[in-house]
């Protein structure tokens, strides 16, 4: 009943919606003839009358109808492409900041320079996100004209490089791409890029030591394009910015050696359904025996518990050329639901060491986080966020409760023709295998096109190798061969065309039927399997019957399907025996689709649950890193940095104080006096019987000697002291954080367990997370304080006369050993300054080497 209420609510409103929106069209359309009548010239100076109507306090809302007309006679000058009436419709709802749903073929590419440029000309930027390179380059190529006609600047975003977009041939409005650097892409007006770029490059900046070396502006307007995959999709692999460490591989062979010897359902469980791997008491001691360790659980064989954690999952759940894929000796991740390779993104905490174990290649250093956000929280970092889809109406709640996005479904240009078949569903993936083939060689026979999409690389390989059996000529599209997608797909709607394809083929790229094929039925959809998401299976058939042209599709299933097997296969199989089908005979019934469909709610929901779950921990460390990314822009900045030494020196004190005199104890004098002295090198006679009253006047007292401590320093400095502060700070804040982050994921796993103690992880997370976030500053505060009153300048002269003498006592230890004295010094001690060598970077902050700099003047 609740969904029948949402279903109707959500469609009464979107039949509003679109109701507001034709009135808005029908001015749009009157505004053609007197737009048609303007010159080339007169309409490329249209842009600078809109931006005086903005500064002059109109909104975009009052000039969108003009810009609109604007826009769509620019293209069919330029592009020879005239928006219809529904991709006016669909330009209105991405500028207002909703989901557009439109139907592949539709013309997306085209209904996102509406708001694009409308967007555009305040002169914050506008950003296209697509879900690959090529579509980035391919759009702004292809929609260059219009924007470059009316005078704004288009970037693009690679990942190994950058480029404008420029006129190739003004007169034939023909474009080209010309390498620049990535900062004056992002400075475009209108810049397309991919969804990990624009992700990584903002991890990236909040790494810099200049602000003049940041390439992202503030994230004003962005469309995101296939919006369902990368925000919903996507949103479960945060971006992750990560560097080596200096753990040993060789304990991921070894683990991976002992777990190879263990048997499933005997050693360990698996849980298809959560993806989920347990030892059983037989493994538990198997291990403990092969490690010779009394108790795998201890405490102190935490780690090795995590390695055997990660191995088990390598090899009970994660298989090859469905999850990830070996080439060139690397494993590289394969994505779910798009099938392409995912290139220089790795598995976290161990698990893609344990893969590379598994597959008997070089194991890279396990990585440490330096920096990481999701998708989520990125993308809901823009002032204006809109998204576009041929799929998102079954996941409108989700990007409404995460993102506050609506979606709106835009109607058709032309109906909808194609005939979608009822499933069939055999008992055996043989049989249905069987089915497929039968069908691809009765289409083939009078020349019809197929595409057929599989769930995986493994099955479209497997389908492939049938077919040459039949001697069917066919191409085979999946992460293997990705970057002949878009030649592949475009011919797929060809005569006599065959093409089987993993989930990817969904993804931008129009298939047009060739001459003839229209008379024969169109494109025929062939699915071998359901995918987990409905989504999946609609974009699956949405390659077919675009703009009113006709097509079919049909969905070949099995009882051994993932899908079933895992979540509905009791069900469907009682209903198949009280049908009482036999052996090999294919079934088509509504009982039998509903289940299938139930089945896939099932998962879907448990998805959503998962993404909801990520990112309800990732909205702990989201604040953090905004007030870290915040303090440190702010250094960098160079604004108020006395009055943020001063916070720090009140920082220390204070902690100081109530650790050694706000104590249930007796005030600790001496041991404050002595930690003053140790942290800001200096010395105060403190009164011996100083009370919890008296303390503000003795904390008067410190203050001021630490402020004169720190006045000496600026003077020993010199005009370089504030470069100096700018320089010690963000070293020392990156380098908490960065620690902070290990410490974060280290608690993330541990929290877990808490609810085996009654205790609600998420509170737990969020309470301990609050105190380590609080102890990171403590410490950058301690450090600061110490480093900034201990500091010593050095002439280049003195510091260039210790490098000889230690070159000298180098040359002496290797051949004559370390001397007593020698031995002596290498005890520990605390480094209480910092080195500066000639080849350094400059402590001012100046990005030059020390020698070139402020070590010019020495």
């Amino acid at each position: 009943m609740i969904k029948l209420l949402t279903k109707k609510i959500f469609g009464s409103y979107n039949d509003r919606y679109l109701k507001k929106i034709k009135p808005i069209v029908s001015e749009i359309n009157a505004k053609e003839d007197e737009v048609k009548s303007l010159t080339n010239e007169q309409l490329s100076q249209k842009t600078a009358e809109f931006k005086a109507k903005l500064e002059e306090g109109k909104t975009l809302d009052d000039i969108l109808v003009d810009v609109f007309a604007v826009v769509r006679e620019v293209s069919k000058r330029t592009l020879n492409m005239r928006h219809f009436d529904v991709q006016l419709m669909g330009g209105y709802v991405l500028h207002k900041g909703k989901i557009a749903e439109m139907k592949t073929g539709e013309g997306k590419t085209l209904v996102a320079t509406l708001a694009l440029y409308l967007n555009a000309l305040p002169g914050k930027g506008a950003h296209l996100v697509t879900v690959n390179d090529y579509l980035a380059r391919r759009d702004a190529l292809w929609m260059g004209p219009i924007y470059l006609f009316l005078g704004l600047s288009v970037g693009v975003i690679q990942h190994e490089t950058s480029y404008l977009v420029e006129w190739d041939n003004k007169e034939k409005f023909t474009t080209k791409l010309v390498e620049c650097d990535r900062k004056t892409a992002y400075l475009a007006d209108i810049t397309y890029g991919t969804n990990n770029e624009f992700g990584f490059d903002y991890l990236r900046d909040n790494m810099k030591y200049d602000l003049e070396e940041y390439v992202q502006r503030d994230l004003h307007y962005a469309i995101v394009d296939e919006v369902d995959s990368i925000l919903i999709d996507e949103a479960r692999t945060p971006l992750i910015i990560s560097g080596p460490t200096d753990e040993s591989t060789d304990k991921y062979y070894e683990i991976d050696r002992i777990v190879r010897q263990l048997k499933k359902d005997e050693d360990y469980t698996v849980d298809e359904k959560s993806r989920t791997v347990k030892l059983t008491e037989s493994g538990i001691n198997k291990i403990e025996s092969a490690l010779k360790i009394d108790n795998l659980f201890d405490i102190k064989n935490m780690d090795t518990l995590h390695f055997v954690n990660n191995a088990l999952k390598a090899h009970a759940l994660f298989k090859r050329d469905v999850d990830y894929v070996v080439q060139d000796g690397k494993v590289i991740i394969v994505d779910e639901f798009t099938g392409r390779l995912m290139p220089g993104r790795r598995f976290s905490e161990g698990l893609h060491q344990a893969l590379e174990a598994k597959e008997g290649v070089e194991i890279e250093s396990e990585n440490q986080t330096l920096a990481s956000i999701t998708f989520q929280n990125y993308f809901r970092m823009y002032e204006k966020l809109a998204g576009m889809t041929g799929t998102a109406a079954t996941e409108a709640q989700e990007f409404r409760e995460i993102y506050g996005l609506d979606v709106i479904v835009i109607p058709t240009h032309k109906p909808m023709i194609r005939k979608d078949y009822p499933d069939v569903i055999y008992r055996t993936v043989k049989e249905k295998y069987d089915a497929i083939v039968k069908e691809i060689v009765e289409m083939h026979s009078i020349g019809r096109p197929v595409l057929v999409g599989t769930t995986s690389i493994e099955k479209s390989e497997y389908l492939s190798k049938l077919l040459k059996k039949k001697g069917i000529p066919h191409e085979v599209l999946n992460a293997k061969y990705h970057e002949r997608e878009a030649h592949i797909v475009a011919r797929a709607g060809q005569k006599y065309a065959v093409t089987i394809a993993t989930n990817m083929a969904g993804r931008g790229t129009d298939i047009k039927l060739g001459p003839g094929v229209a008379e024969l039925g169109g494109l025929h959809i062939l699915g071998t399997e359901r995918h987990e998401s409905r989504r999946i299976d609609n974009q699956l058939r949405g390659r077919s019957g675009r703009q009113g042209d006709p097509g079919s599709s049909r969905f070949f299933l099995s009882l051994e399907d993932d899908l079933l097997r895992i979540f509905g296969s009791d069900k469907i199989s009682a209903i198949m025996n009280r049908l009482g089908m036999k052996e090999g005979e294919p079934i088509e019934h509504p009982l039998i689709s509903k289940a299938i469909e139930n089945a896939q709610k099932k998962v879907e929901a448990m998805h959503f649950e998962i993404r909801k779950h990520l990112l309800e921990y990732d909205n702990v460390m989201n604040q953090q890193r905004q007030v870290v990314y915040a303090l440190r822009r702010t250094i960098l900045e160079g604004k108020d940095l006395d009055e943020i030494i001063a916070e720090h020196t009140e920082n220390v004190v204070d902690d100081l104080i109530k650790n050694f005199i706000d104590t249930p104890d007796h005030p600790d004098v001496k041991g404050l006096s002595a930690a003053l002295e140790k942290i800001f090198d200096i010395k105060l006679d403190l009164d011996e019987t100083v009370t919890k009253k008296s303390i503000d006047e003795e904390k008067k007292e410190i203050l001021a000697k630490i402020n004169e401590k720190i006045a000496e320093k600026k003077k020993e400095i010199g005009e370089h002291f504030y470069g100096f502060v700018r320089f010690l700070l963000i070293n020392i804040l990156d380098n908490r954080w960065k620690e902070h982050l290990l410490n974060m994921d280290y608690l993330r796993d541990s929290v877990g367990l808490r609810g085996y103690g009654q205790k609600d992880p998420l509170i737990e997370y969020k309470k301990e997370s609050y105190n380590l976030f609080m102890d990171m500053m403590n410490r950058i505060s301690y450090e600061f304080m110490e480093f900034l009153t201990h500091i010593k300048v050095e002439v280049e002269e003195d510091i260039n006369l210790k490098r000889e003498q230690q070159d000298i006592r180098e040359e002496r230890r290797d051949i004559f050993g370390d001397s007593t004295e020698e031995k002596e010094k290498k005890k520990p001690i605390k480094r209480t300054q910092p080195k500066i060598g000639r080849n350094d970077p400059c402590p001012c902050g100046s990005g030059k080497k020390y020698k070139k700099c402020c070590g010019a003047n020495h």
